[in-house]
């Protein structure tokens, strides 16, 4: 009865953690992806007061024009170039779903960084595509010919995160650049996925965008704002791109939720300085214990992600270790073709990350 789609995608390893920690009591959760503050009061206020006012219908396809109008506005500024166009998403998934919609096709190959978001790998194969990865480790650079090496004819997309998921790396302008000469000199367009922007910790955050416009720019509020629930991003990028994109909107998400893009209107208002400021602190805390701890682990440059390397075993087989503490974390290969790390976040407390490194400590004497 079900298509063979459904067979080539299993269940998120995400989710299967997240679900496990609702059977073990007062567990140390390093494991979801999701801001620990809440969204901002300013942000609230404007969500309720567009829906005590009846702003309650849909809206443009496209999304709001003056949320529209800033987002652009926005993106021009920080990158230095200008956008054919832009629409509102439902969240930067619901862009990756429109992107890989609008220009995958059965056969075609989409290079892919190892390690990846979950997304990328299963919606690639979902749209009859086939996920190419190139390495990134041991320190999750981009490295040139590793990707020049693996383009073919059939090559369709270079799909790029900065600041990442699941490592947290950064990637300099140097890299970003070498990516848009491939790009450029082999006709190949980028899918750039932004989400964690504003988690740039060493440096301005640099866009892709800025080095290429043969680009598609994904970004939202999830992260910035604590609003991963209201499902609410953006894109930019070719007027030709956005079209498709708006036009497969309207027969899937139809629009994003009008609610919240009138409180993205006063989010785009509010100083997120002090988070970010905040998770720095807890990037240092996190990576100095580690190396204390003897792990082998990079230093992540943004997101709130950090990607260290098993100290024995496999990753399922830690992780299982680390379960039996009460300890959540991600097992590697959620994220990788390879079986030798695992993910922590630490968007979470200061007193659940200091738990959790209590753990760490134990499970690497």
């Amino acid at each position: 009865m079900l298509t063979k789609r459904t067979r080539m995608i299993d269940a998120s390893g995400i989710r299967k953690v997240f679900e496990l920690g609702q059977s073990v009591e007062n567990p140390i959760n390093l494991s979801i992806g999701q801001p620990h503050f809440d969204v901002p009061r300013e942000v609230q206020e404007a969500a309720i007061a567009a829906i005590r006012s009846g702003r309650n219908a849909y809206t443009l396809t496209q999304g709001l024009p003056s949320l529209n109008a800033r987002v652009k506005a926005a993106a021009e500024e920080s990158t230095g170039r200008e956008f054919e166009a832009s629409m509102i998403t439902c969240g930067v998934s619901g862009g990756l779903v429109l992107a890989c919609m609008a220009l995958v096709e059965a056969g075609d190959e989409v290079l892919c960084p190892d390690p990846y978001f979950v997304m990328y790998k299963h919606l690639v194969n979902l749209f009859g595509g086939k996920p190419v990865f190139y390495d990134t480790y041991p320190d999750f650079a981009i490295r040139p010919e590793r990707i020049e090496s693996l383009i073919t004819d059939r090559t369709k997309l270079i799909i790029v995160s900065s600041p990442a998921n699941p490592t947290g790396a950064v990637h300099t302008e140097e890299e970003l650049k070498e990516i848009a000469r491939i790009a450029r000199e082999r006709g190949i367009f980028i899918v750039s996925d932004e989400i964690y922007a504003l988690f740039s910790y060493d440096g301005p955050h640099l866009s892709m965008a800025s080095y290429s416009e043969n680009c598609l720019l994904l970004g939202g509020f999830s992260k910035s704002h604590s609003l991963t629930g209201w499902r609410l991003g953006f894109a930019l990028g070719p007027a030709e791109l956005l079209t498709e994109m708006t036009k497969l909107q309207q027969y899937t998400f139809v629009c994003a939720p009008s609610f919240a893009q009138e409180a993205a209107l006063a989010a785009m208002d509010f100083d997120t300085s002090a988070w970010r400021n905040d998770y720095r602190e807890k990037r240092d805390l996190v990576y100095n214990s580690l190396r204390e701890f003897g792990y082998r682990v990079e230093k992540p440059g943004g997101a709130f992600y950090i990607f260290p390397e098993c100290p024995r075993g496999t990753d399922q087989e830690f992780a299982a270790e680390a379960i039996k503490d009460k300890l959540l974390i991600i097992p590697g290969s959620v994220f990788s073709e390879r079986n030798t790390h695992f993910r922590i976040s630490y968007a979470a407390e200061d007193e659940t990350i200091r738990r959790g490194l209590e753990v760490l400590e134990k499970l690497n004497r």
